[in-house]
């Protein structure tokens, strides 16, 4: 968050709290920008939640001195679209802060990088924010007149009364020697009080203070009493007369004290901030709410920035990190590279180089990536994350990290059945026509480099599934796709084109070396037999060679002077080898 900015104007001694407010304002609404414009004229004072550029302030005046013409509050849901091209930031919505008499004193403004409407609640809200605003424009006033009575009065001893009606500020006089304390009367009607209901001893003020804030309270005013803190300042509950607590906040100071340093009178201001504690917590309820919601998603929620310099770091991990990762929230918030540390070695580098590709183009990250912590096996992890850009120049994501390793595992499956023949466990033939178109197109990428295509054929496959049974027909099959696998290379294939015929494909390599890997298939085949009930059955096949070029214009084509050659090692007698 960066700093908030006050123009035009001094530093008013009430910013502090009209600070908190706007921060506030721009936290509660998530926007980019939250603005109170006070005053009017060359006395205007323009408060941010974010540092404003000089376009940004320019429009805000001159809505500012659009609105300032009229009397009527403007509806805290009406869109507003500011003069300007180019604008990076829109007006949301703009709230008019009038005072009882209907004298302007500034109004409220919500910007953001996209233009949106405010639901219901959130026009209440704002119109809430307006109310504290005002009392803070209220008090502002009224605690300059109370400083300029302090200071004439002072001489003169003359005990304080100013009545603040409606400002939620009472003023307090206490004589710290003799235990007297003197109240306005704006601070009796503070808690509801008439001025006859309230005594003028310490001792009852203590009274109307909760008890679980009344050793608080006092330990603090003691310090400043001991010229241990510079002023008296605590945030704690009083008693009303209806028996109600409201929140309030005390300030006071030491004004006179004796030739040893003692404490003589303290005079301060107590203020109702009810209203804002109830607000303050209402929003710590929600980021409860919402860190409980992404502690209980079953996935990682996290927050992650890397600065402009490339640092970076999560600002926030939901507890899902553990499941998905193995790794605590603690441990990624202390180390962002540990994550980095368990992603697969082979899915590492596109894991780093997709956060630096969308912190370049601030486009939305989606991976897919595997990681292993210690102790665990490998899973599958789907990432996904929208970027900003912050103004300091650092890259802010908000994302999703989930476990999808159960549907990879069926993808795997899937994929298997569609491209693996059920009975050999070899590929099926549309499977093997894609490998074989894509070895086709590597030749043609690179003219210098050869392939062969074997076509097998088992011999007499009909007499033996009807002396034996298609189970034993099935049996050879399958014993038939195990020594051609047994013979692989891993850039070769072997698929089942249909029924008991076959087809290899084998990557750089020329006729000699195609006529080997026929060669060690049929003497595999020949020196071991299926059995069948204590019968050995030998198996044959014939085999038809050719070679795959990059002159070739289809697949089809090298496939079909294969199946001549298989065709004439057939009709040569069997168990042979042919090549075109």
């Amino acid at each position: 968050m960066q700093p908030l900015c006050s123009t035009n104007a001094p530093v008013s001694a009430n910013d502090e709290r009209l600070d908190g407010l706007v921060r506030l304002l721009g936290r509660h609404f998530a926007v980019a920008a939250a603005v109170l414009v006070v005053g009017a004229g060359g006395a205007r004072r323009i408060l941010s939640s974010a540092v404003l550029g000089e376009l940004q302030r320019a429009q805000i005046i001159e809505a500012e001195d659009a609105g300032a013409t009229r009397h009527a509050a403007v509806d805290p849901g009406q869109q507003a679209s500011p003069r300007g091209v180019g604008s990076p930031l829109h007006l949301i919505a703009r709230y008019p802060l009038l005072a009882s008499q209907g004298r302007r004193l500034g109004a409220l403004y919500l910007l953001d990088e996209r233009p949106h409407e405010l639901d219901a609640g959130q026009r209440q809200a704002l119109q809430d924010f307006a109310t504290l605003a005002l009392e803070l424009l209220a008090r502002e006033a009224d605690e300059a007149r109370q400083r300029h009575e302090i200071a004439a009065l002072r001489d003169s001893e003359r005990r304080m009364a100013l009545a603040i009606a409606g400002s939620g500020t009472g003023i307090w006089d206490r004589n710290v020697a003799t235990g007297e304390i003197h109240y306005s009367s704006g601070w009796k009607a503070l808690l509801g009080y008439a001025e006859h209901e309230v005594g003028n001893r310490i001792e009852e003020s203590y009274t109307r203070v909760h008890p679980a804030d009344l050793e608080y309270v006092k330990a603090t005013i003691q310090a400043h009493l001991d010229q241990r803190t510079a002023a008296y300042e605590v945030e704690h509950r009083l008693r009303c007369r209806d028996g109600q607590y409201k929140w309030v906040c005390s300030r006071g100071k030491v004004v006179e004290r004796d030739s040893q340093g003692r404490p003589l009178r303290m005079i301060g201001t107590t203020t109702d901030i009810t209203a804002m504690r109830m607000l303050a917590e209402r929003v710590r309820q929600t980021a409860d709410l919402m860190t409980d919601l992404t502690n209980e998603v079953p996935g990682m929620v996290f927050q992650y920035r890397r600065a402009a310099s490339g640092e970076s770091c999560f600002t926030y991990v939901s507890a899902g990190a553990q499941a998905i990762c193995g790794l605590s929230a603690a441990q990624l918030m202390e180390d962002a590279q540990a994550l980095t540390a368990i992603v697969h070695p082979e899915d590492r580098r596109a894991f780093i180089e997709s956060f630096e590709h969308c912190a370049e183009r601030l486009s939305p990250w989606h991976l897919e990536f595997r990681v292993q912590a210690p102790g665990r096996d490998i899973a599958w992890c789907q990432g996904e994350a929208r970027p900003r850009r912050q103004d300091d120049g650092s890259v802010l994501w908000h994302g999703f990290m989930t476990d999808i390793t159960a549907r990879k595992q069926i993808e795997g499956e899937l994929q298997a059945l569609a491209t693996t023949d059920f009975l050999t466990q070899l590929a099926n033939r549309r499977h093997f026509m894609a490998q074989l178109e894509a070895v086709l197109a590597r030749l043609q990428r690179s003219p210098g480099q050869s392939a062969a295509i074997l076509m097998f054929d088992l011999d007499h496959f009909k007499a033996i599934n009807d002396r034996w049974g298609h189970d034993v027909g099935d049996q050879a099959l399958r014993h038939f796709a195990a020594i051609l696998r047994g013979q692989l290379r891993k850039t070769d294939t072997a698929g089942r084109l249909g029924g008991e015929e076959f087809a290899v494909v084998l990557s750089e390599a020329d006729l000699p070396k195609a006529m080997q890997f026929a060669t060690r298939v049929q003497g595999e085949l020949a020196r071991t037999p299926i059995l069948h009930d204590g019968e050995q059955i030998f198996l044959a096949v014939s085999v038809g060679i050719s070679s795959l070029s990059s002159c070739d214009a289809s697949v089809e084509a090298a496939l079909s002077r294969s199946d001549m050659a298989l065709y004439c090692a057939k009709r040569g007698g069997r168990n042979r080898i042919e090549h075109h």
